[in-house]
């Protein structure tokens, strides 16, 4: 039975316990150049040196395969060679079977047509007989553990950390999630495997990508991969095995890894890994092909050893700030051509070579899209949830967060959700996700990889657009001339509920607040728990205050800081320039005191505004006044810092824009701002993009300040009080 084997390190661990009759540590087990030398060793380095058999004198290896995942699509030909060959499978309880790639989703497969065309059919039953004749781990297409390879085999506890696994299909990738060396490899080789379980290889370049700080919220694993693919392109990770570090990789649960490691082959990498934790053993412990007992305990005192050493060096290193990434969303014809759904197509004429130009050229000639276009608010045709990048239950039950009392936009043809198994269609079903998808209109179909390659019937008609949370968007990938935007399972719900490509967070409901529309107009109530007022659109006549070098004492004197309280101030903002006397008696000629400008929303203002004291009484006055968005050519940072701190949206631009808005200001004109697409529009027809900082606007659009900020930190916080609770009782 599978689920009593166990991996060749567990079984080593198991052996030399025996032999000792102790309990050894298992990094000694691991006989390696680098561990013998003491030389730091990342964890692809230990997967790698744990499973060398034999070494060529140009470098080459052959190594060890531990476990093997095989599909319908590029199995046939491996075992008909080795009938022909008249050869036996080495290791036949190290390999799983199961139908997936063209199986059908539909009515069909309920009224147990398992085939779509003669073709698909007869890779079904060849599979079947294979199993059969060679006593295979198989799932087929009748049995409630079915689906996806990528998706049956973690569920199953077949991946486990420290192995190597293979499997003919190149997003194996995936099982890199749970610290396994996982890559997809040619049917000449899965017959190499099943002949002898090992291949020949030549070991890869090292690169690691860490990722700094939380991920925003809104934001997921689907989101940041692409955002990473989108920074070192579809060839960054050409020659390299990948590791995945940071505080954002670390928080991910094994699902969201799952999808990290799973779309590495789109950025080139020959395989994705992130090391195994805590995190990892509580996902597989107790799955049914996963080990237990004592040979458990062993297994993960083992995998506790994988992870890189410190001092260990990669080839190539790459950082990513969390906080710069926001929801993605593809705009052309492969997964670098990428951007937040805030932004807007890119113009060919930007490019750097002429390559590059007639590439994206002839990406938006397909994808139907003009340069400058806004991507928030491209209609959809059809919407797909489901593959091996985005079909476990986290991604249904994301789905459901979003349209739960919503329903499928009118111009939607088609929204199909497509678990990526039998067991994930059964949790949605026990979850009462199915009502939910039903009721909302969705197509809630059986388990395959169906539309992410449209192998089956699941295809995209010519011209159609699809919003899909599958791993690849090349041209006629969903069916010919169909249109493919790569988008998380949650950007795919919010595009089937509005009918375009739309910002979540929308839709969305924040930790602690109620659900909110970012580009509407600021909720009447703060949010609960957020901390300060959310900005999303202010709209709003603009003071123009031309006068430079504005500093915190013009703001609020000093004399007015005996407060206890933050509000109660804007009465004695600008008190030198508004009143005569300095106190009450107003200055007619002060903008402030003019009729058009009582009540401005926005002031535009002359250069080095806010400078002086770090005191934040300044932005206190202006937020009491009803001021929240001034724009400059520069601030001072300490008042540009504690503007962000009270939900002040302090804009930068050059003189040339700001002498425009000014213009328009004097002119009595209403100004929106829209912090979401980053845009100033004034009623007169001026329109003016602006810059801001990622993390502090996802901090504005959500009303999050510090301590906002800090309690979404709960868990972590409790987790440290009760450990210093232990360890320190006396604090």
């Amino acid at each position: 039975m599978v689920a009593t084997v166990m991996s060749g390190a567990a079984k080593r661990v198991a052996l030399a316990a025996r032999s000792s009759g102790q309990a050894q540590r298992v990094a000694r087990l691991s006989a390696s150049a680098g561990a013998a030398s003491g030389r730091p060793r990342t964890l692809y380095e230990k997967i790698w040196d744990d499973h060398v058999i034999h070494t060529q004198e140009d470098g080459t290896c052959l190594i060890g395969i531990d476990r093997m995942m095989i599909h319908e699509v590029t199995s046939p030909q491996a075992f008909e060679g080795l009938r022909l060959a008249g050869r036996k499978i080495r290791q036949p309880q190290r390999l799983l079977c199961t139908p997936d790639h063209n199986v059908p989703t539909g009515k069909e497969r309920l009224d147990g047509q398992l085939g779509e065309s003669p073709e698909s059919l007869l890779q079904v039953e060849t599979l079947d007989e294979n199993a059969k004749r060679y006593q295979l781990p198989y799932f087929a297409l009748n049995d409630k553990r079915q689906g996806i390879v990528h998706v049956v085999a973690l569920e199953q506890g077949f991946t486990l950390p420290g192995c190597t696994m293979v499997c003919g299909d190149s997003h194996t990738s995936t099982h890199g999630a749970f610290g396994s060396l996982a890559f997809g490899i040619g049917t000449s080789e899965v017959e190499h495997v099943l002949a002898t379980q090992t291949l020949i290889q030549s070991k890869a370049k090292s690169m690691r990508i860490t990722v700094n700080g939380s991920l925003p919220f809104g934001v997921t694993s689907k989101d940041l991969i692409l955002h990473i693919i989108g920074v070192i392109g579809t060839a960054g990770g050409n020659g390299h095995v990948v590791e995945y570090a940071g505080e954002a990789v670390r928080g991910l649960s094994m699902e969201g890894r799952a999808t990290l490691c799973n779309m590495s082959i789109e950025q080139g990498s020959r395989a994705g890994l992130v090391a195994p934790d805590d995190t990892t053993f509580r996902y597989l412990k107790n799955r049914p092909m996963a080990p237990t007992g004592e040979v458990w305990d062993k297994a993960v005192e083992y995998w506790r050893t994988l992870p890189s050493d410190e001092g260990a060096t990669y080839d190539k290193e790459v950082v990513v700030n969390a906080a710069d990434i926001a929801p993605q969303v593809t705009w052309g014809t492969n997964p670098e051509m990428v951007a937040p759904i805030f932004g807007k197509v890119p113009n060919p004429a930007d490019a750097e070579t002429e390559d590059q130009r007639n590439a994206m050229t002839r990406a938006l000639e397909y994808m139907g899209l003009e340069a400058g276009q806004d991507l928030d608010g491209v209609p959809v045709d059809k919407i797909f949830v489901g593959s091996c990048t985005n079909g476990r239950i986290e991604d249904l039950r994301a789905v459901a967060e979003v349209v739960k009392g919503k329903k499928v936009a009118d111009n939607i043809k088609h929204a199909m959700i497509v678990p990526g198994s039998g067991l994930v269609k059964r949790m949605a079903v026990d979850e009462g996700l199915d009502a939910v998808f039903r009721e909302a209109g969705f197509d809630f179909r059986e388990p395959g990889c169906s539309m992410c390659l449209g192998m089956n019937a699941d295809q995209l008609e010519p011209g159609e657009r699809c919003a899909s949370t599958s791993n690849r968007n090349f041209e006629g990938r969903q069916g010919v001339g169909g249109r493919t935007h790569l988008v998380s399972p949650a950007m795919a719900a919010a595009a089937a509920i509005t009918g375009r490509l739309t910002d979540v967070r929308n839709l969305m409901k924040p930790p602690g607040q109620q659900t909110r529309a970012f580009s509407s107009a600021p909720a009447a109530q703060k949010p609960q728990g957020a901390g300060m007022e959310p900005f999303t659109v202010l709209e709003g006549v603009a003071a123009p205050l031309p006068r430079p070098n504005i500093d915190t004492d013009i703001i609020i004197p000093a004399r007015f800081l005996k407060t206890i309280k933050r509000s109660g101030l804007g009465k004695h903002a600008f008190s030198a320039l508004r009143y005569t006397d300095g106190n009450s008696v107003e200055n007619p000629d002060f903008v402030l005191n003019k009729d058009e400008y009582r009540g401005a929303k926005v002031l535009v203002a002359g250069d080095n505004f806010g400078c002086g004291s770090s005191r934040e009484h300044a932005p206190w006055s202006l937020l009491d006044l009803g001021l929240r968005c001034v724009i400059s050519t520069s601030f001072s940072d300490i008042f540009f810092n504690n503007c962000f701190k009270n939900g002040i949206l302090p804009i930068v631009l050059p003189q040339s824009d700001v002498d425009v808005l000014m213009a328009a200001a004097k002119k009595v004109e209403n100004f929106t701002v829209d912090l979401e697409a980053q845009t100033i529009t004034c009623a007169g027809g001026d329109k003016i993009s602006f810059d801001v900082d990622p993390f502090r606007k996802h901090c504005l659009l959500n009303g999050l300040d510090d301590i906002g900020l800090t309690l979404q930190k709960e868990d972590a916080i409790k987790a440290y009080e009760d450990r210093i609770s232990v360890e320190r009782p006396w604090i």
